[in-house]
């Protein structure tokens, strides 16, 4: 849904709590009508110039940064345990966790790239994730998941805002992390999680659909790395 364009200039200011995006002067809301209070200038001038980019009609479907600002401000104060449990349950169904048994080179390939970074949790967080044949799901020990708990709950509502994101697009907890301490970049990450997919494609090749929700899926991935660096500049 668009609405017509209100504001000539988009820019940014200093306040005693943080950093403003302001529209002809006028300090932008978040949707719940909080003060857009952000925690960098960085962040602040990416936002004012996601509005800035606006034509005549406002998109907000074409704004990236805008809604993760509204999630950190608006929900996750609200929603933090429920939010850390949820993303906790992401390592009972890890993508990383469920290989092919057939055929040999997909499976292999899945070995390749997913195991070391499955060593990489256990070296980091503790977390010794099992893994399974198939779709049966995989029991995971409790233990397993405190490491990443632990990391969690000392994070601030923008850091939850990135991870959260990066846990959600991938379907892995494993990979979330990995993006969210940088081992992972948005290329590299998409790689990781699309190797059943690609696989596919080198067989059958790749229709028009497929095409477009790869690329929303990488953008969405790069944005919340974005987000990330943004926040901590």
């Amino acid at each position: 849904m668009t609405t017509k364009r209100f504001y000539k200039e988009a820019g940014t200011a200093q306040t005693d709590e943080g950093y403003c995006v302001t529209l002809d002067g006028r300090a932008v809301k978040t949707p719940a009508g909080k003060s857009l209070v952000l925690p960098s200038e960085a962040l602040a001038k990416a936002v004012a110039a996601e509005w800035d980019a606006q034509g005549d009609e406002i998109d907000p479907a074409s704004m990236a940064l805008m809604p993760l600002c509204g999630t950190a401000i608006d929900r996750i104060p609200d929603v933090r345990d429920g939010l850390i449990d949820g993303l906790l349950r992401y390592a009972d169904t890890d993508l990383l966790c469920y290989r092919a048994p057939t055929p040999e080179d997909l499976a292999a390939r899945q070995a390749e790239v997913w195991q070391p970074l499955l060593d990489w949790a256990e070296e980091t967080f503790g977390a010794k994730l099992n893994v399974t044949e198939g779709v049966v799901p995989v029991t995971q020990d409790d233990s397993a998941k405190q490491g990443f708990a632990g990391a969690m709950v000392g994070m601030d509502n923008w850091e939850l805002t990135a991870l959260a994101e990066m846990v959600g697009i991938s379907g892995s907890i494993v990979v979330g992390f990995a993006m969210f301490v940088g081992a992972l970049d948005g290329d590299q990450a998409f790689k990781v999680c699309h190797v059943d997919e690609d696989h596919q494609i080198a067989q059958w090749g790749e229709d028009a659909e497929a095409t477009e929700r790869r690329a929303n899926v990488m953008a969405e991935l790069k944005t919340a790395v974005q987000f990330l660096e943004l926040i901590k500049a």
